[in-house]
């Protein structure tokens, strides 16, 4: 699968934000804002997660279809992948 800039710049906005936990730690800021920053992270990577599933479903999808199979178990693989991710 070829992952996209957007994919990309997902993740990194996520590493961004990781590392401002990790700055925040050693300042010892306040846990509330700590708190907030860290649940950015996480909904910020479960985007992420959401994004490389779809595109990678999308694709599976079409080449299924084009090759005359049947899709639905992939689409549920790729529900699968998205329920074990929360």
């Amino acid at each position: 699968m070829e992952y996209t800039p957007q994919m990309k710049n997902r993740v990194k906005r996520v590493e961004g934000q990781v590392r401002a936990v990790i700055r925040m730690m050693e300042e010892e800021e306040d846990c509330r804002e700590l708190v907030g920053q860290m649940a950015a992270a996480r909904n910020a990577m479960d985007r992420a997660i959401g994004l490389v599933v779809s595109k990678n479903l999308e694709q599976c999808v079409r080449e299924q279809i084009e090759s005359g199979e049947d899709s639905e178990e992939t689409i549920q693989e790729a529900v699968n992948m998205l329920v074990k991710t929360r």
